[in-house]
Order: structure tokens, then sequence, then C-alpha cells
């Protein structure tokens, strides 16, 4: 039988246009990120082609920048992609049939908050066939912006480098801001969050906690005040937002 064009290769691709044209604008910020704080143009493309995580890249780009050691950048990319984890836990529910573990492994790989949320909310299970589309183009967009931007990153100004660089972090206000505005948790988090940025970076008591470590701590402070004070409601009951 042949399969539903919606749920094949070119299906994924189709669905997978908007957030691959997002990636393309994003990682031109840590293509010129990267190459601002001394990497290659190479090395900034082989880590986005290898990693598809924006804030997990940004981190270690963070931890390189300050020569931190390798036991801080995994506990950074642990602490930070775990919700990778769950993503894929989630999503193992939606594929159909045709996944072997070879392929399960690939997808996995591919596995980003954008594609998690596309992928869900398919009605259908969804193929190999489909989650290959959805997974390559969005790959391909991440990979080519942070080499426009690292290309770029080596002939533009400084002061203009600068500017451009910021482009990242915007995709992270525009991710939190509506979800901020709906629910008083994602607030405080963030709040807490900053704060707790702020003061790791500014008060002279902790001047000797690197900024890899500094990640880390805000991270996991962040995330247990929220889950402490804002645990989400289940159908059994529970409290919080």
């Amino acid at each position: 039988m042949s399969q539903d064009k919606s749920r094949g290769f070119l299906g994924g691709i189709k669905d997978s246009i908007p957030i691959a044209l997002g990636y393309l604008s994003v990682s031109f910020g840590f293509g010129i990120m990267a190459v601002s704080n001394g990497l290659s143009v190479f090395a900034a493309v082989l880590i986005s082609m290898t990693n598809l995580t924006s804030a997990g890249q940004v981190a270690g780009l963070t931890v390189i920048a300050s020569n931190g050691g390798i036991i801080e950048m995994a506990i950074a990319q642990l602490v930070i992609n775990l919700r990778y984890s769950l993503m894929s836990l989630s999503l193992s529910q939606k594929l159909d049939g045709g996944f072997t573990k070879l392929s399960r492994l690939a997808v996995s790989f591919g596995i980003t908050d954008e594609i998690f949320a596309v992928a869900s909310g398919k009605p259908e299970e969804v193929s190999k066939q489909y989650m290959a589309g959805l997974i390559s183009l969005p790959w391909v967009g991440w990979a080519t912006g942070t080499l426009i931007g690292g290309a770029a990153g080596e002939v533009l100004p400084e002061k203009l480098k600068a500017a451009l660089g910021i482009a990242i972090y915007g995709m992270f206000v525009a991710i939190f801001v509506p979800a901020a505005r709906k629910a008083l948790g994602v607030l405080v988090v963030v709040i807490i969050a900053v704060a707790a940025s702020c003061i790791m970076r500014y008060v002279p008591l902790f001047d000797g906690i690197s900024e890899g470590f500094a990640i880390i701590i805000c991270t996991i402070l962040a995330a247990a005040a929220g889950a402490l004070f804002f645990p989400i409601k289940t159908e059994e009951g529970g409290g919080g937002q």
C-alpha cells in the first residue's frame, strides 16, 4: 500500500520549511559568536552539524571561550539538553511500526523543541520517512546559517558583529516571552534565572566560579524553583500552575 504523502518524506519537508527558515537566521548569530570567540568557520559549522541545539551550543561556546574543562562541558550539556530525553520518550509513542532501533537512534539526533512540537501535533502516527524529511531541512538550515554567519564574522567590523551576534539571544526572548505572559510560573522561573545569573556575574563572592558552572547552577536553581513552587497539574490532581 502506498504511503499517504502527508506522512512521507516530502510531507516532512513541507512541514519543516518554517523551522528551517527560523534556524537559518538564528544560527547566523551563532556562527558570528563562534568566530568572535576564536573558533574557525569549520569548527563552528562542525558543531552545528553534530549538535543541533541552540542553548547547548551557546553554553558550550561559553565554556570553550572561558577555557573550561571537559567535565564542566559535559555537565552543562547534560543539564541544558536533558529535556530532549523526555521529548524523545514522549515522541516514541507516536512512531509507527516501521521504525527500527537504528532509525530511532537517527531520529533522536534531530529532536529539537520545534521538531518535537510539529511531530507531536500530527493526529496520526509518524513514519520514519516523514521524520527524515522533518529533520533534514532544519539540519541543513542550521548548518548553513552557521556557515554564513561564521564567514561574515571573519570580514565584518567588530561593532557590526556584536550587533548581529545577539540574534540568537533574540530567539530565546521570543520563546519565553509569550509563555511568560500566559503563565506566572514561567515568568518567575525566568526572573530567578536572570537574577541568579547577574549575581554570579557581578557579586565578587562568586568570582571563582567559571562561566560554564555558573550556567549549570543558574539552570538547576531556576528549574528546581519552578518544579517546587509551580508544579504542573496532573489528572489525579495537584497544585501549581
